[in-house]
């Protein structure tokens, strides 16, 4: 059985060897050249054999190769890596290694070229290197962890949104993230439709280092293998607290007054329509009290709009302590307030609660060092006897009302039909 190779299987060998190998001697004369050679400048090994280093390589290169020439010629092994064009114009990246031939009494005869093409290796570093960028300037915060759910890696978003530096949160689960605002049903769901869908997004509250709550817009990617194995979670989210802040706040601005913060006429008519709705189901009553204030317009005459506004303020002070939390008061007009009674317990409550509301506000208001005395009308309709509708509920208020303004200062008045005949009689008087 023969065990050693031959000459011409050695050559064949190095032949098929995916880099470039080659030997030129002293003169720097190729002595050989293997196949791969022909891919880089497009000549077969055979044409490549002869010519000098410079003519195969050209100018250019030949320049910046001839310092390491100069230094394997004098013995030294030389290692470096090299951009290339082609003959075809593609652009290559190379590791070069030129082996000195030496002599047994130390002359160095040639030197041996083996060229290693790094082109995917440095285009997949090269695309590692902006992936890695990217994540360290990404605005949003990303978190990776393992199946096991610890985490491996975060980007300095992460730690400019939650307050946790790398070093305190890699080798740890995410819980300390948690707001303890949700239930382990709801985190168990998100996971169901992360291992169901391989993704969950949303919005979420969680808990800065500092205990500060913030609400963010997560999305959790399941990530595979080349087995559909599950082997990184990856969480992508960013901090929409203030977007959040600002959406609730113009939310506010369109449902409430802004001198008073009280509910404005369109809360109140959704509070009230939605009560109605569910008069079928509860079968609650409720009180709609018309508040006008008396004497208001002299209060403004005489010291200007901006003490009618501080009265303003502190009669919707004032009626907002006579609110249970079932209750509703709201601004509907110039010093008018509507004030819906939840559930009374007949007349007597209703009543009271009545008293109560005068009590309070019949109190002097200090007003650039003047105590203003005010007054108030209050007009009354009860649902369902007065009106199925809200807005028939307001308008028998507001009648009631100025039947108890006519009568003078701090009267009260229910709304009657008799009320609805009368008007309808001093209508017909008119024409």
């Amino acid at each position: 059985m023969r065990n050693e190779i031959s000459a011409q299987e050695l050559k064949s060998i190095i032949h098929d060897m995916p880099n470039m190998i080659g030997y030129w001697d002293r003169n720097l004369r190729c002595r050989f050249a293997n196949n791969v050679y022909s891919q880089w400048f497009d000549k077969p090994p055979s044409e490549i054999i002869g010519l000098s280093f410079q003519e195969l390589a050209g100018e250019q290169l030949f320049t910046l190769n001839e310092p390491h020439i100069r230094k394997v010629l004098a013995g030294e092994q030389q290692r470096f890596e090299r951009t290339l064009t082609k003959v075809n114009g593609e652009i290559g990246h190379i590791i070069g290694n030129y082996i000195p031939d030496i002599d047994d009494d130390g002359t160095v005869r040639g030197f041996s070229i083996l060229a290693n093409e790094v082109t995917d290796l440095k285009e997949t570093a090269a695309e590692l290197q902006l992936a890695a960028c990217v994540f360290d300037n990404m605005s949003d915060g990303v978190l990776i962890t393992d199946v096991d759910g610890i985490i491996l890696s975060v980007n300095p978003a992460f730690t400019k949104i939650t307050g946790y530096a790398a070093t305190e949160v890699v080798g740890s689960p995410p819980r300390i993230l948690q707001s303890n605002r949700y239930s382990k049903a709801f985190y168990a769901s998100v996971w169901r439709e992360i291992k169901t869908k391989s993704e969950w997004s949303g919005e979420i509250w969680n808990r800065r280092k500092d205990g500060t709550l913030y609400l963010e817009r997560m999305s959790i990617r399941m990530i595979r293998n080349q087995d559909d194995e599950p082997i990184r979670y990856i969480s992508i989210f960013n901090d929409i607290t203030e977007l959040w802040r600002n959406d609730e706040k113009i939310k506010h601005m369109a449902f409430h007054d802004a001198l008073t913060n009280l509910p404005n006429r369109t809360l109140l008519m959704e509070r009230l329509d939605q009560r109605i709705i569910n008069y079928e189901r509860q079968r609650c009553n409720l009180a709609l009290m018309f508040i006008d204030l008396d004497g208001f317009k002299a209060i403004n005459d005489q010291f200007g709009h901006k003490a009618g506004d501080d009265v303003l303020k502190e009669v919707a002070k004032r009626l907002l302590a006579q609110v249970r939390k079932s209750d509703t008061v709201a601004r509907v007009g110039g010093d008018e307030f509507i004030f819906i009674l939840n559930a009374p317990k007949g007349k007597d409550e209703i009543t009271h609660v009545v008293n109560r509301i005068i009590s309070s506000l019949n109190k002097p208001v200090e007003i650039f060092g003047e105590a203003l005395q005010i007054g108030t009308s209050i007009g009354i309709s009860i649902f369902p006897d007065d009106g199925l509708t809200s807005i028939d509920l307001i308008n028998h208020a507001d009648r009631a009302m100025y039947v108890a303004k006519s009568a003078g200062e701090n009267n009260v008045c229910f709304f009657s039909s008799d009320q609805m005949l009368a008007q309808k009689s001093a209508a017909t008087l008119s024409e």
